[in-house]
């Protein structure tokens, strides 16, 4: 068995280097239409107001000026009244570790014109692709660590304390490494738009399969590379270069582990995570094979799909019969 393991590594290691990696766009170009179609994006920066305040009554007066945030974010109905979460909030803008990790927020974050910007634009694709795309209220906060993304309809909030640089002493205390490496600021707005694409990602419950996970999967990360086509696939699958170039170098090998251990319609759940599940790496092909990899073939199988059947991206998004999409993709691994 271990003889076999290492045997599997040493291979995926050798295609990884020699194998050629997919090829990326030398220029990418928004297309003006679409985006002059979606006003600038002004995030409110909310830990500012917050953690800036003066004593408990400015508390009270942010809490009515931000009546959503304070009633779908920080949870207002929890309280027996607005004034006691007004005090809660007091209390820990009084804590000191707090007040040291907003400093360090500030100054890591000292401005958001980036995220302004890919915002800006993922939304004008969204709303070029669905007109009843409603733009949401963006803020940013600082949540001591327990709140990366909220994302609703009206209101999107970003925890920014969960993005700072890997190397920066405050890290989240309950993420394993392999995941915390995805959460600096370059995968805040992919993370997002992969949020919204359930909105428009038809399932069939019925079907509970691993080939159904994937292709769940496959179309999420589509709807973002078609949301954001500037985008490096990296910050949409959260791998890291090397990685993905060691993927598609690995690609026919990958997909031939799926094939002769009977894989795609396995309907026992510890399969499907072994697959499509968080995890440092996917021992059953390689040590070497990253995490999550059923989900990348399931992007391959879905962008086949599209393509060979020239389908809409709404076409795509609303067919819910996995079992259709791989079965008439065409995939094949590159070669």
């Amino acid at each position: 068995m271990s003889i076999c393991l290492k045997k599997t590594s040493y291979i995926f290691l050798l295609l990884s280097i020699f194998g050629a990696c997919k090829s990326k766009d030398e220029s990418c170009q928004i297309d003006d239409s679409i985006l002059n179609a979606v006003e600038e994006i002004h995030i409110q920066r909310l830990e500012k107001v917050f953690y800036e305040s003066s004593d408990v009554s400015d508390m009270n007066y942010l809490l009515e000026e931000y009546p959503v945030f304070a009633e779908k974010f920080l949870q207002l109905d929890d309280f027996e009244s607005k004034e006691a979460l007004a005090e809660d909030l007091w209390l820990t803008n009084q804590d000191s570790l707090m007040q040291e990790l907003y400093a360090e927020v500030k100054n890591e974050f000292q401005s958001v014109a980036t995220l302004e910007k890919d915002l800006r634009q993922a939304f004008a694709h969204i709303k070029h692709y669905y007109p009843d795309f409603k733009i949401p209220k963006v803020y940013t906060f600082l949540t001591g660590f327990n709140i990366d993304l909220f994302i609703s309809e009206d209101m999107i909030v970003i925890g920014l304390d969960y993005f700072l640089p890997k190397t920066h002493k405050f890290q989240p205390p309950d993420l394993p490494q392999y995941m915390a490496d995805r959460y600096e600021s370059k995968y805040i707005v992919p993370m997002i738009v992969t949020a919204i694409s359930s909105r428009y990602n038809a399932v069939d419950l019925s079907q509970n399969t691993l080939i159904a996970d994937m292709i769940f999967y496959g179309k999420a990360y589509h709807f973002v590379k078609s949301m954001m086509p500037c985008t490096s696939d990296e910050y949409i699958i959260g791998y890291s270069t090397e990685e993905i170039e060691a993927c598609y170098a690995n690609e026919e090998f990958i997909w031939t582990h799926f094939i002769e251990n009977d894989l795609l319609y396995s309907n026992n759940p510890f399969v499907i995570r072994k697959y499509t599940g968080e995890s440092p790496a996917t021992d059953e092909i390689s040590p070497d094979a990253p995490g999550r990899v059923g989900r990348w073939l399931g992007w391959n199988i879905v962008d086949d799909f599209r393509f060979n059947n020239s389908m809409s991206l709404e076409e795509l998004m609303k067919e819910s019969n996995a079992d259709r999409i791989f079965r008439q993709s065409g995939y094949k691994p590159r070669r």
